[in-house]
Formats: C-alpha cells, sequence, structure tokens
C-alpha cells in the first residue's frame, strides 16, 4: 500500500518490473484471425465500435518491432500481444502453433492473448493450461476475455454478441485454471451514464481480476458506428473524462494491476473526441489530479472495506 500511495497507482509496467527485475515492452501481434462477430458464427458486421482492423492498427511482427526499439530501450525484454480480433477463434492446432511460434523468439519473455469470454472453450482452456505449465518457469501469460460493459442493453445496442453471463463463465473458468485475466472496460459507451460505468467497474473488481484496461470511447472512421451516429462524443472534455477516471481509480483494489487509462487510435482514423489523441495529456492530467487531490488506486476500496469491518 505504501508503494501505491507513493506512485499513486500499481500500474502492469510496475509490477512487470517487479516480476523480471527490468522495463518489459508489450509488442502487439497481428496472427491473422478474425471473429465470430464478423465471419456469421455470432454475427456480422463485429461490434460497433470495432475499426475494420479489429482495434489492432498498430500491430505488426516481432522481429520488426523489436528492431525499431532496441536502440530506443536496449535493456528492456518483451512481451507478445495477440491483440488484432480474437485470438483464441481459432482450431487448436492453429492457436498452439501461433502462440509457441511467438515464445519461440528468443528475446519474448511472455504472451498476452486478447479474445472475448464467449471463445474459451474447453479445449482452448486446456492449451492454455498447456502453455501455463510449460511457460511458467521462463515465462509469463495472461489472458483478457474482454467484456466492455457489465449492462446487457449497452452490449446487444453494441452489436458485441455476447452477454454478461459469458464473461463470468469465462472468468470462472480461467480463474480454476490458475490464468490471469486482465479485464477490459470502454468508457463513455452510447446510452451509458457515468454511474453505469462505475457499477461495470465495482463488478469487475469483485471477479478476482489480475488487471483492468479502461478505454475511452473514440469514434474510428472505418466503424460501424461512425456510420451509425457520426456526431456522437464520449465526453466533451478531457476535464471531464480524467474526473471520472480519477474517481474509478480510487476504487480499484490496490492488488489489481492497471494496464490502461486511455485509448490508442491512429490520428488518421480518429473523428472523436478530437481531443482523445493526446494520450500524454490525458495520462499528465490524470496523474497531476491524483496527486492534487492527494488520493490513489484503492482509497476508496479501501475506505469502504474498512466500514464494512466495522458495521460487519
Amino acid at each position: 500500500m505504501k508503494l501505491i500511495k507513493e506512485n499513486r497507482i500499481y500500474s502492469i509496467g510496475t509490477y512487470l518490473k517487479e516480476h523480471f527485475g527490468k522495463k518489459m515492452v508489450k509488442l502487439s501481434i497481428e496472427a491473422g484471425f478474425t471473429c465470430p462477430n464478423r465471419d456469421g458464427s455470432v454475427g456480422y458486421g463485429g461490434c460497433k465500435f470495432c475499426s475494420s482492423g479489429g482495434s489492432g492498427e498498430l500491430a505488426s511482427n516481432i522481429r520488426d518491432q523489436i528492431e525499431l526499439l532496441k536502440n530506443k530501450w536496449p535493456n528492456v525484454g518483451y512481451l507478445a500481444y495477440f491483440q488484432s480480433h480474437t485470438n483464441t477463434y481459432a482450431p487448436v492446432d492453429i492457436l498452439r502453433e501461433k502462440f509457441y511460434a511467438a515464445l519461440s523468439h528468443p528475446e519474448i519473455e511472455g504472451i498476452a492473448i486478447a479474445t472475448r469470454p464467449d471463445c474459451l472453450e474447453d479445449d482452448v482452456l486446456e492449451l492454455l493450461l498447456e502453455l501455463l505449465s510449460e511457460i511458467n518457469k521462463e515465462h509469463f501469460m495472461w489472458v483478457e476475455p474482454g467484456l466492455q460493459s457489465i449492462h446487457n442493453a449497452t452490449l446487444d445496442s453494441m452489436n458485441i454478441g455476447y452477454q454478461l453471463s459469458d464473461y463470468d463463465r469465462a472468468v470462472c473458468k480461467l480463474r480454476k485454471r490458475g490464468i490471469k485475466t486482465v479485464v477490459h472496460l470502454i468508457l463513455g459507451l452510447p446510452g451509458e451514464t457515468q454511474d453505469d460505468m462505475l457499477s461495470s467497474l465495482d463488478y469487475v473488481c469483485s471477479s478476482s481480476i489480475f488487471g483492468i484496461k479502461l478505454h475511452l470511447m473514440n469514434i474510428v472512421r472505418s466503424s460501424p458506428l461512425y456510420q451509425e451516429m457520426p456526431d456522437y462524443v464520449s465526453f466533451n472534455s478531457i476535464e471531464e473524462y480524467v474526473d471520472l477516471v480519477i474517481r474509478m481509480i480510487e476504487r480499484i483494489p490496490p492488488h489489481v494491476t492497471i494496464h490502461r487509462l486511455t485509448g490508442d487510435v491512429p490520428r488518421m482514423l480518429l473523428v472523436s473526441p478530437e481531443w482523445s489523441y493526446k494520450k500524454r495529456t490525458i495520462l499528465n492530467s490524470i496523474n497531476n489530479g491524483l496527486r492534487d487531490r492527494d488520493t490513489y488506486q484503492g482509497a476508496k476500496f479501501a475506505e469502504k472495506t474498512n466500514n464494512q469491518n466495522q458495521t460487519g
């Protein structure tokens, strides 16, 4: 708790440096997968907020990324992040080939797998358990089953194609197998209030997760949502967004690693909010706001826990 009060948040960067003893960099991998919400298995068109690239426009191959980064960060380690589309939506033999190919690279020390909660069938989970048992001594792994919101009306309106119950089952299966789970929430989805977003946060933080990503709702040119709601703006100002994120940070338990507090969208694709490309400004504003309010991750969570203990 002392470390969090000093640094204000428990970032995944801090966690990984503690675990590996050095800075770790995630390399976003495009593995050629698709999504059941695009090929007709669940639906067509994909989630309305997703771009044509499956929210992975910055992904490329491992070798090229390391070549670009090694001069900037000569003494770091690398994690392979399977980001674009649904990275457990393929026959197990193909998944095994892709995952082991990444881990076989001599400079890759871990793997992160983004997917959907309805794409974690038992054979896939057994593969992940196999990976975990084989790589645990030398590598590191977590799985990101998405979610975005706990509110089924929102999930339906965004054509996401799964329900909260799918998430509950997925997290339970991952937890039973000892696989670390990182959950995504999108802030500013159409129709949601800030209370809705806070209730989503409180719900996922009660489900034994390893980490959390908070994404700002961006409208991008290649998304169905842009065609449907071209004038939609999730937050009117940086200040409005930062205030909500700080209140969320206060409610995140101290042991949960924070992986993201905003978003990464290529500026050429970004429609709104127009200020959201200023990632460094947003993050600095969050850090300054935490300091100015003299608050930190888990401040309200600890307060809530103390109140429960006193009343119990």
